[in-house]
């Protein structure tokens, strides 16, 4: 069987149509990912930049002024200083479990933003358990902490890292049963049904109003689960020196910097998607525009997910420069002889209210 010369270019300018195509796809594929990881390191950065500001403010101090406009590149500043720092490794240590242990701490936050929403149809993965994959991925962050506090052969080390798989086993149950009663009043687990229940009563369908016990109940373990004053009691510094991170230095302590700010923001976010309506604010009733365009929208979106998270990051700012911390056995009482029996008694009532209204 003879093939013509024109037929065969023809196959072939084919296949090569076919595998850009294929290259193009991959290319989309990761171009979210791209974006979403872009926009999580500049939230970061305004994070700690944030933080050293309204601090300096509360001790009325100068805060940092000189690297950049308004100190504001200090948080790159400091973040290139420790990528040249000298990575040194315990000589008694389990060096694996040593230098495994800043990475599944990252990883398993950084994973908690796939299923969260900043607008309409703006989310990586819409998942019908996005609420619970959130609980179930964050729950493997301190098992990093523990490999880390154990693979250091340090004894503060130890301590902080048994304080933190004590302290995330404490305060992770109210907080997962807070979210249990939000999915019964959404009737979905699905991150983006829960913003749409709550958008459509306005701005009185927030669950802030429906839900006021379990939105202090879950307000207060999430701060206990990113390790905020008054709940720093894996690192408190008079204590244990520095907790789990005593013996690292470097990039793999940038790492537990860094998770510990990505483990704010992922709170701050879902308290907005859970709590304060998530991108929905009723502009175009406020403001009389009945259609507005896509590109506007996504962006007001976007716009007003940030604001509210960054609300909340300022109440835990604050609350970490004003109060004192916490001694271990009362931090433990509060999370299993309160928070537990109230975000109980809350998923019964929530129970209960929507068990009569069927």
């Amino acid at each position: 069987m003879i093939i013509d010369t024109i037929e065969v270019q023809a196959i072939s300018s084919f296949s090569r149509l076919e595998s850009l195509k294929e290259v193009y796809g991959l290319i989309w594929v990761f171009v979210p990912i791209l974006t979403l990881i872009l926009g999580i390191t500049m939230g970061v950065l305004v994070i700690v930049w944030l933080e050293r500001e309204i601090s300096a403010a509360i001790q009325q101090r100068i805060g940092p002024e000189y690297a950049g406009p308004l100190g504001i590149l200090q948080a790159l500043a400091d973040g290139a200083k420790l990528l040249f720092k000298e990575d040194l490794l315990p000589s008694r240590g389990d060096t694996r479990l040593f230098s495994v242990g800043p990475s599944i701490a990252v990883i398993s936050i950084l994973l908690s933003y796939l299923v969260i929403p900043f607008g309409y149809r703006l989310v990586l993965a819409d998942l019908s358990i996005g609420v619970f994959l959130w609980i179930a991925i964050s729950s493997i962050a301190p098992i990093g902490l523990l490999m880390s506090g154990y693979g250091s052969n340090n004894k503060y080390s130890f301590s902080g890292g048994l304080r933190a798989a004590a302290q995330s086993i404490s305060y992770e149950i109210p907080l997962t049963l807070c979210v249990l009663s939000i999915s019964l009043l959404s009737n979905s687990s699905s991150t983006v049904d829960i913003v749409e229940a709550q958008s459509k009563y306005g701005f009185w369908g927030w669950n802030l109003w429906r839900q006021p016990i379990g939105f202090i109940v879950f307000l207060i373990s999430s701060l206990a689960e990113c390790e905020r004053l008054p709940f720093d009691l894996p690192e408190a510094e008079e204590e244990l020196v520095a907790g789990y991170q005593t013996e690292y230095s470097g990039i793999k302590y940038g790492l537990f910097y860094l998770a510990s700010y990505l483990n704010l923001l992922v709170s701050s976010l879902f308290t907005t998607v859970l709590y304060l309506g998530g991108w929905s604010l009723s502009i175009p009733e406020l403001f009389g525009i009945n259609k507005i365009t896509e590109v506007f929208g996504i962006t007001i979106s976007i716009f007003i997910t940030l604001a509210k998270a960054y609300l909340f990051l300022f109440i835990s700012i604050t609350t970490r420069w004003t109060l004192p911390r916490m001694r271990m056995d009362r931090l433990l009482n509060l999370g299993w002889k309160f928070l537990l029996p109230i975000s109980l008694g809350n998923l019964l009532l929530t129970t209960s209210s929507q068990l009569i209204s069927l």
